[in-house]
């Protein structure tokens, strides 16, 4: 794959990075020539020493549990649980890929890379989505305009379905939550919006036709499911609401454990072998998380010490305050504002969220809704259609975006249903 897309990626972040401190000097410099706060500037410095302590802190610590769900993830894999979700997904996405000839090899890899990203499998998702990609570039007739199949394609992979949204709730223990999987739920559910969201738009684009009765069956299914899930949590007190909402996590995260070792010692897979595999993988990832965690937190803390985010949030605060609503979600927005742009940097802002209002704060569990709701938009589009020279996108960008947004609307609402 060619380095320009991570490059170009990489230049939105270094843009990103130099506005926070661009921005924090500014602020910092009108508040000691105009307002005479003498304080400010020491603030400043003694939050890159803070900042990059909680990083490699946060990093650290992830190790053990990053090692942990990377190893049984690792089971599951080499047990054939994403060849089974190609199988069980097959009839539902030959009617989203109407131009893929029936039986082309690339539904395989189409089917595994969504599989991999359900589950969370972040390693093996990428270079199957490549693949998927390469495998689609050879269906198409004009080589530097994407086809309707590679939008289609890159949509569900930028609207974010994940069941297994184990980096976040890694995170949330690492950052002292009382219960770490308490977002499990509203996560599941906002992605489901996002991801239906992304399929609507680019249907209408495409002009596919969803009122066939294999996706009737299978959205409509789905809907009336996230409906009654909706419903059900909307007639239990708040007590009721965190005590099912963190068993059913708990229970379905079980579950996948003992599932994953029950198809690995079905394929006959050395499963203690896989899950070392699995865990080298993990504390490998730590690792290389360090730079990226310290340079992201280091500018948001000289960002937040100037006084800049203050002003930034209590600006949109009072904005919506105007417009009559609720602003208590204020707070989570950045995370939201970065996400398409970046995921290391909305990993950050989730940090910093939770750093700042606690894990267990309205906030800091709206920042991590947010966090789960979409994926990196032009990220991903960089990587995928830059690695089979697409130059010509054509409506990928407004339908991601539409899925964006489909998740941070979603994620607004389901927060306040279960922590407002």
């Amino acid at each position: 794959m060619s380095s320009k897309p991570i490059k170009q990626h990489f230049m939105v972040l270094n843009y990103i990075w130099i506005a926070f401190f661009l921005i924090a000097f500014v602020i910092a410099t009108f508040r000691l020539v105009f307002l005479g706060d003498t304080e400010v500037f020491p603030e400043i410095i003694n939050s890159t020493f803070s900042s990059s302590k909680t990083a490699f802190e946060i990093s650290l610590g992830l190790t053990g549990v990053l090692s942990l769900w990377l190893g049984i993830m690792k089971i599951g894999e080499k047990g054939g649980v994403i060849a089974l979700f190609s199988k069980i997904l097959s009839p539902i996405f030959c009617k989203l890929f109407p131009d893929i000839p029936k039986g082309h090899p690339v539904t395989g890899s189409i089917f595994m890379n969504l599989a991999a990203n359900m589950l969370g499998l972040d390693n093996a998702a990428t270079p199957l989505g490549l693949k998927a990609m390469e495998g689609l570039q050879e269906l198409n007739p004009k080589k530097d305009t994407a086809s309707n199949p590679m939008i289609m394609f890159l949509v569900l992979n930028t609207s974010g379905l994940t069941l297994i949204p184990i980096s976040i709730m890694v995170y949330r223990a690492q950052m002292g939550a009382a219960q770490p999987t308490d977002v499990f739920v509203p996560i599941l559910l906002a992605t489901f919006f996002s991801t239906l969201a992304g399929i609507i738009a680019v249907s209408l684009y495409q002009r596919i036709n969803l009122f066939n009765r294999t996706l009737l069956l299978f959205l409509g299914g789905m809907s009336l499911v996230v409906a009654g899930i909706i419903w059900l949590f909307t007639t239990l007190s708040r007590t009721q609401i965190d005590v099912y909402s963190t068993t059913s996590a708990n229970v379905f995260l079980f579950l996948i454990i003992i599932g994953f070792i029950l198809a690995g010692i079905r394929k006959k897979v050395n499963v203690y072998d896989a899950f070392v595999e699995g865990a080298k993988e993990g504390f490998t990832t730590a690792v290389r998380i360090i730079p990226y965690l310290v340079a992201i937190l280091v500018a948001i803390g000289v960002f937040r010490a100037s006084g800049a985010m203050d002003y930034l949030i209590g600006a949109i605060e009072k904005g919506v305050q105007l417009c009559g609503i609720n602003s208590d979600f204020v707070g989570g927005l950045p995370t939201a504002i970065m996400k398409p742009l970046s995921g290391s940097g909305a990993r950050g802002l989730m940090v910093d969220a939770m750093t700042t209002y606690g894990a267990d704060s309205f906030v800091g569990r709206l920042a991590c809704i947010f966090q789960g709701s979409t994926d990196t938009t032009f990220y991903i589009l960089a990587v995928y259609f830059g690695s089979v020279g697409i130059a010509k996108t054509r409506h990928a960008v407004p339908c991601g975006l539409i899925a964006d947004a489909a998740g941070i609307i979603s994620a607004i609402f389901i927060c306040y249903l279960f922590f407002g």
